[in-house]
């Protein structure tokens, strides 16, 4: 009877060990491998997608700030060469101009008197060139001495000087000398734009006094616009003259531009920058001066066996991919293989290890979900 007992304990406790096990969820991971096992609905449902390796570039690049610039003929102040007060300023900034369009006028009791001496010289010089004359011609017959003849010729050559001189002051003046020689005399002068461009400064209004050091007007021509950019010391060494430049500007837009390097600076500043300068490679950009812009100078760039970087699965330690390792029915199961990454670029990452990926199916898209398994 005891016997009976035991074989009867014997058969309830294999019972129990046979019983049937709590329902599994259709996406698990191994405790003692590296496979995940997820069902076809969840896969889908999850936005999950298989993809392969790819080959991509790789750049190596030297980081960079600086400013959209044009180039020093392509902006210019306008100035007055005499001291007086603002009659006319008939341009705001951002008004589009021609070269030799009028933009200011202005008048002074100096532009009167360099018109007078003008005249007066004027005056002067033909008796004095009548008498040099005169003087010459006695001094060579030696009716005359030598002393009247050098004086003769000091005082014409020093009164020709002094019209040569105010002549030229008349021109810098915007004054036609001719009109002034007929007795019309002005006291007032107009500016006209250097160039053509876009007015980017108006320092002065109407009835201000400027003097002959003061800046009216400063124009910019934006035809050709330049990347003026600053790098490192530590860094300069790997630029060079038609890399390529890529940048953009983060206050106004997310947009990628292209440029290259045109100039390397030779000279450190005393915060250890040097100067980059950089043409655009699209003329036609809609870019104000001044923009601050991050760019990066491509020193060198190869090619690479690589996948995006959307597929990868990291750990503290180790980074992974998940590959199809057997489809059956409504399954899918994945393993996971450690993965060797290179070279980084925004959406990509190089495979080191490409050979343990070739052929296979990778998931590239989804893959966070698994992240915990």
């Amino acid at each position: 009877m005891k016997n009976i007992y035991i074989y009867l304990f014997s058969l309830f406790i294999l019972a129990c060990g046979n019983s049937e096990k709590p329902a599994e969820s259709n996406l698990k991971s191994s405790e003692t491998t590296n496979y995940i096992k997820i069902s076809k609905q969840q896969f889908e449902s999850q936005n999950m997608r298989f993809g392969q390796l790819i080959e991509q570039s790789f750049n190596t690049t030297v980081k960079a700030n600086g400013a959209i610039d044009v180039p020093p003929e392509n902006r210019s102040s306008v100035n007055t060469f005499i001291g007086g007060y603002v009659n006319k300023v008939p341009l705001l900034v951002g008004d589009k101009v021609k070269k030799g369009q009028f933009v200011a006028s202005l008048s002074s009791t100096d532009i009167v008197e360099i018109q007078q001496e003008y005249l007066e010289v004027l005056a002067q010089l033909a008796y004095q060139k009548n008498e040099y004359t005169r003087q010459k011609t006695l001094f060579e017959e030696k009716i005359s001495s030598q002393k009247n003849y050098l004086k003769a010729e000091s005082v014409y050559k020093s009164s020709l000087a002094m019209y040569n001189g105010l002549r030229k002051k008349l021109q810098m003046l915007n004054i036609e000398a001719s009109s002034v020689e007929q007795g019309e005399i002005t006291s007032e002068i107009k500016l006209y734009a250097p160039i053509d461009g876009y007015v980017t400064n108006v320092n002065v209004s109407n009835g201000a006094f400027v003097s002959p050091s003061s800046k009216l007007l400063e124009i910019v021509n934006t035809d050709h616009i330049q990347l003026e950019l600053d790098v490192f010391e530590k860094d300069i060494l790997n630029v060079k003259r038609h890399q390529k430049i890529v940048f953009h500007v983060p206050e106004a837009s997310n947009k990628n531009f292209e440029g290259e390097v045109h100039l390397v600076g030779t000279s450190i500043d005393n915060n250890r920058i040097i100067k980059v300068h950089g043409h655009l490679n699209d003329d036609q950009i809609q870019l104000i001066t001044g923009m601050f812009v991050e760019a990066s100078i491509i020193v060198e760039s190869k090619k690479g066996i690589s996948i995006a970087k959307t597929a990868i699965l990291k750990n503290e330690l180790n980074s992974y991919l998940l590959v199809l390792k057997e489809e059956k029915n409504d399954t899918y199961f994945l393993e996971k293989l450690p993965l060797k990454i290179g070279l980084e670029n925004e959406k990509f990452a190089e495979v080191l290890n490409s050979s343990s990926f070739k052929d296979k199916k990778i998931v590239t898209q989804g893959v966070f979900m698994l992240n915990e398994l």
